[in-house]
Parts: C-alpha cells; sequence; structure tokens
C-alpha cells in the first residue's frame, strides 16, 4: 500500500495525513474483496525497515493503528472477517500489541474471510527465523536433514495458515517488491500501478484483479500442457 506520502506532500501536507487518508482505501479494499468472494487479504502494513524513519512518523502510524483497530472491529465482525497479523509483532508497543490481540480474539471464529496484516513484516527476517528454528530441530532429532522440503519450511513460516500468493498489487508506481512474501510470492502475478495509495479505490481493485484474470498462469508448464 504504497505512496501515502507523496498522496500528502503534492497536497502540501504533511505525511500523517497521506496515512489518515489510506485507512479510507484500506476499507474499501476490505469490504470489496469480501463482497468478491476472495478467501485471503494480507495488506503490507509496515515493514521491519520503516522503523527507520523519522521517529514522528512512526508514533503517528503506530497510533493510527490502534484508532484504525478500534475503528474497524465492527466493519469486521459486520463482514464476518477474521483478523490475522504477521511479522515481529513483539517489537510493536505494548499498546499496539494488546489492541491487535484483542481485535484477533474478538474475530477469530468469523468464516467469510482472512485478512492478515504484516507488521513490522520483513521476508529476509522471517526466512533467518525458518533457518534458525528448523536447524534447531535438526540438530535435536526432531527432524531428519533428509526430511527437509518446500512443505517443512512452509510450516515454519509466518504465513503457515495461508496459501500462496496468487495475486500481488502494488501501487504509487514503484516497482520492487521491498522485502514482501519472497517465499510465498514465487509464482503470484504482479500487478504495478501508478495510483497512489489513498486514491485506490473498488475500479483500481477491480482493474487488478481483471488483468489477472487475463493472465495464463503455468506454473513452469507448457500452454500446450494447461489446455
Amino acid at each position: 500500500m504504497d505512496g501515502n506520502g507523496r498522496w500528502a506532500k503534492q497536497k502540501g501536507f504533511i505525511r500523517a495525513i497521506g496515512h489518515e487518508n489510506g485507512t479510507k482505501s484500506v476499507r474499501e479494499t476490505v469490504e470489496t474483496c469480501a463482497e468478491l468472494g476472495i478467501e485471503n487479504l494480507t495488506l503490507y502494513a509496515f515493514s521491519t525497515e520503516n522503523w527507520n524513519r523519522p521517529k514522528l512518523e512512526v508514533d503517528t502510524l503506530m497510533k493510527l493503528l490502534v484508532s484504525s483497530l478500534k475503528k474497524e472491529i465492527k466493519t469486521l465482525q459486520n463482514n464476518n472477517i477474521k483478523l490475522n497479523a504477521i511479522g515481529n509483532l513483539n517489537s510493536l508497543p505494548k499498546k499496539v500489541f494488546k489492541e491487535l490481540h484483542e481485535v484477533i480474539t474478538k474475530t477469530q471464529d468469523n468464516t467469510r474471510m482472512t485478512l492478515t496484516l504484516a507488521l513490522s513484516y520483513g521476508s529476509r527476517e522471517e526466512l533467518i527465523s525458518v533457518v534458525k528454528e528448523i536447524s534447531n530441530k535438526v540438530k535435536n532429532n526432531i527432524i531428519s536433514l533428509e526430511n527437509i522440503d518446500e512443505s517443512v519450511i512452509n510450516k515454519h513460516l509466518y504465513t503457515q495458515n495461508l496459501p500462496d500468493v496468487d495475486l500481488l498489487i502494488r501501487t504509487s508506481g514503484e516497482q520492487r517488491i521491498s522485502n514482501f512474501l519472497l517465499w510465498q510470492i514465487a509464482y503470484a502475478e504482479l500487478y504495478f500501478t501508478d495510483v497512489l495509495w489513498p486514491d485506490f479505490t473498488k475500479q483500481h481493485l477491480y482493474d487488478a484483479i481483471t488483468d489477472y484474470q487475463k493472465r495464463e498462469r503455468r506454473f513452469g508448464k507448457t500452454s500446450e500442457q494447461l489446455s
């Protein structure tokens, strides 16, 4: 969800205003995905690298996260949406962690869609954690070296209960992954749009999905094999 800061700068506002307006796009995107029958939506809300931003902006983002969770609990419940979170959650401020945990608990029985927030998330950090966990289990004879395969790695990822990514959308015109779900997007379709996140609407989401539906996903096979 990229472009909040640039959106604010273009309009002569401080960056925090861009983040606040970005929450409207979050709400519309979440509700639209639920309406379309999409079962899993993951939003890259805050990366491990984002901690390096100016303290004022980080503090604002954390306060916004808490207020948004409080405001959106009703929307999640009304739409039967389960909240999930991935990342180094222990690094979050105590108040953010507490509010996040409360909303996750309150929505845990919802079944229409799982909304996952990637918070203090970095894919490289995730993979390092996986390597350490599996190495420790090999060392203690819990897992044999010969039995390590994709399924074993998947079970140790933050996303162990989620499917691989089908479609990755990045807004604001930047065409890079920025350390997001590097293992999970191995065969994802990538969609880049110049639209800044606060301006991202339901129609822009439709455009991305329509583009996705036109693509041929071969997973290493030939077109003839698929047909």
